[in-house]
């Protein structure tokens, strides 16, 4: 389930950050802006719903899931292939974050 909510709120976080990117890079309406500041709200409230017992671990695990979704948008979304690096330092925070995510963590 922690999967999921980190691509959801990496989804929300990314089309956040995008809406301002569009905005002042891209030239767009300032009403870019206000979707985008929703998108970022959903994106707290996403991550604050990923069960662990310390919120810097669940920003940790994140940080890894995020720069996946991250080029999964620039791919889909800009329309730039990843190139095999891209890719190769992706797995790497999957793994990463993976580690995090699953540890036996005990009493």
């Amino acid at each position: 389930m922690s999967y999921l909510l980190y691509i959801a709120a990496a989804l929300a976080e990314i089309a956040g950050c995008f809406s301002f990117w569009a905005w002042w890079r891209l030239e767009k309406s300032p009403l870019w802006l206000a979707p985008g500041l929703v998108s970022l709200a959903v994106f707290g409230f996403l991550l604050a719903l990923v069960d662990t017992s310390a919120a810097g671990r669940a920003y940790a695990a994140y940080g890894g899931i995020y720069i996946a979704a991250s080029l999964g948008w620039l791919w889909l979304v800009e329309g730039v292939r990843p190139d095999r690096w891209d890719l190769a330092g992706a797995a790497l925070c999957i793994v990463g974050a993976s580690v995090i995510l699953l540890a036996p963590r005990g009493a």
